[in-house]
C-alpha cells in the first residue's frame, strides 16, 4: 500500500477540478494545469468538489509505485494553481548582481561578460536587492528547473562560498592551504 497515495487531497474554494476522458483539468486563481492520469489503472473520486481521492483498480508492484507519484502530482498542481511556488536565490560574491531587463534576467557573476537569461512565460522573477532573486510560478517543476538553471551559471565554491545558492542552502566549506 502507498502511504502517500492513501491520503485524500483537499481542494481550496477558489480551485476547480474537472475530470475529462484521460486528463484532469485544474483551474485556480494563479493559472490552469492539465494532468494526464491513466484512468485504466487508477480511479479518481471527487467528493462535493472539496476532496479528491485516487485509488488503483488493481494493486500490483507497478501500480504501487505510480499511486503515490500521481497523488503527489495532483496535489502539487492544486497547490500551484491556488498558492503558487516560490524559491529565493542569493548571489554571494564581490560584484555579483542581477537586474531585470524586460523579459530577460541580466546576471553579472564575475565573468568577462554578462549572462542574459530569457525568463519563461509562466515564471515571474523579481529582484528584491541586487543580490536576492525571487522566482515564483504555478508549476513546481518549472520553478525548480528555472532555479536550477540560474544556479548552474555559478555554483557555490567550497573555499570562499562565492556563487549562487538557494536561501537556507548549506555549503560545505573547506579549509584553505596551510603554511
Amino acid at each position: 500500500m502507498s502511504k502517500i497515495g492513501k491520503i485524500n487531497i483537499s481542494i481550496p474554494e477558489k480551485v476547480k477540478v474537472v475530470l475529462t476522458d484521460s486528463s484532469v483539468n485544474i483551474e485556480g486563481p494563479l493559472g490552469k494545469k492539465s494532468l494526464n492520469i491513466d484512468l485504466k489503472t487508477f480511479e479518481l473520486n471527487i467528493k462535493d468538489g472539496k476532496e479528491i481521492s485516487i485509488k488503483p483498480k488493481t494493486i500490483d508492484e507497478n501500480t504501487k509505485r505510480l499511486w503515490g507519484m500521481n497523488r503527489s502530482l495532483l496535489n502539487n498542481a492544486i497547490i500551484g494553481t491556488s498558492k503558487g511556488y516560490e524559491k529565493t536565490l542569493e548571489l554571494i560574491g564581490v560584484g555579483y548582481r542581477a537586474t531585470l531587463k524586460g523579459k530577460q534576467l541580466n546576471l553579472q557573476l564575475g565573468f568577462s561578460h554578462d549572462i542574459n537569461y530569457n525568463i519563461p512565460e509562466n515564471i515571474k522573477i523579481t529582484v528584491e536587492k541586487q543580490t536576492v532573486l525571487k522566482i515564483s510560478g504555478a508549476d513546481k517543476q518549472e520553478v525548480g528547473m528555472v532555479t536550477s538553471k540560474i544556479k548552474s551559471f555559478r555554483r557555490p565554491e567550497p573555499y570562499k562560498g562565492k556563487g549562487i545558492k538557494e536561501k537556507g542552502q548549506y555549503i560545505l566549506r573547506k579549509e584553505g592551504k596551510k603554511k
